[in-house]
């Protein structure tokens, strides 16, 4: 292991706090070493308040001289509701930047690091870089795209059925398995799920515990009845029920500010995402058990011929208690 990448994992743990938070910045952690030992962390803790190299470094006093700071991502450079922090960073005098992943804004990428260099200080590039780069990839997205990062979440069978005939779904998958949805929920900034869904299983779509975080909920399709959760409860005001196409559904809520989107079905909504190649992650959450017959297929029932199916590419598999989670992502090929 490099000898660096353990201060930018601690960085990289500490910007996860911020997940879920920062819109429509993105998450960053900062740490400050000397001799070998963190003396200072920090986090971007909600957009508009300081980020994450503030955090850090106000924390700590008198000479910088024999420091190095620890960013997950590359220093902001520009002033927008808090200074830059390539000013901070120079004012400190901190000798040393270590940095996970570039600034991905065109507009900014580079131009923090190169500051930095004109400036006298050294400056390392791509420590632990795919874990920075996917800490950011929804914000990466957005900027790039204007569309949020799509997470497409499902709960099957082993015949990969999302509900039985009569539509019900509860429980599919055991307890880790539902734990590990509620953390994905505090993930992201807002969650979308079909009609149908709503009507079947009226869900709140609400993280618990929330911890902070308040994610918008967009339901997709026909009308709901007028006492589900999602229009009675306390975070009525955040839910959108639109019959709009899911690009539509996606711009809009890019240009509201929301980086990434968790889809929790159905299986109609998420076949529409996947043969409109909006989504870009899928995590499959797969119980040992069979439904068979007439249950609800998990892409719908209008399906791909051979010859033109959709592609993935397997990224992980990890076993939660009896069930197991597959991690994929569409192929580019």
């Amino acid at each position: 292991m490099n000898s660096h990448e353990p201060f930018m994992q601690r960085a990289l743990e500490l910007a996860r706090r911020g997940e879920g938070l920062t819109r429509p910045n993105p998450p960053v952690g900062a740490v400050l070493v000397r001799n070998g030992k963190i003396i200072a962390e920090g986090f971007h803790k909600t957009a508009g308040s300081a980020h994450a190299e503030v955090n850090c470094l106000k924390k700590i006093s008198g000479d910088l001289k024999h420091t190095m700071l620890y960013v997950t991502l590359e220093p902001c450079s520009t002033c927008g509701k808090t200074p830059p922090c390539t000013d901070l960073i120079l004012q400190r005098k901190i000798p040393r930047v270590v940095i996970g992943a570039k600034d991905p804004n065109p507009v900014h990428a580079g131009r923090g690091i190169t500051i930095l260099r004109r400036a006298g200080i050294e400056v390392s590039t791509g420590i632990c870089r795919t874990a920075a780069e996917e800490l950011v990839a929804p914000f990466a997205k957005r900027i790039l795209t204007g569309l949020p990062f799509v997470t497409l979440k499902l709960g099957v069978t082993l015949d990969g059925q999302i509900a039985d005939s009569s539509g019900k779904s509860k429980w599919i998958t055991g307890a880790p398995a539902r734990r590990r949805v509620q953390e994905l929920r505090r993930r992201v900034d807002a969650i979308l799920v079909g009609a149908g869904t709503v009507r079947a299983d009226n869900p709140s779509l609400l993280p618990r515990p929330a911890k902070g975080r308040k994610p918008w909920r967009i339901i997709a399709g026909g009308a709901i009845p007028a006492d589900s959760a999602v229009l009675t409860d306390e975070a009525a005001e955040r839910t959108i029920v639109t019959r709009a196409p899911p690009e539509d559904i996606l711009r809009d809520l890019g240009g509201r500010g929301i980086m990434h989107v968790l889809c929790e079905g159905g299986g109609e909504l998420s076949g529409a995402l996947i043969r409109a190649g909006l989504v870009d992650e899928l995590l499959i959450f797969m119980a040992p058990a069979i439904l068979g017959g007439a249950g609800i297929p998990m892409f719908g029932k209008r399906g791909w011929m051979l010859d033109d199916m959709p592609q993935l590419v397997f990224n992980d598999v990890e076993r939660l208690g009896e069930d197991i989670l597959i991690k994929a992502a569409m192929s580019k090929v």
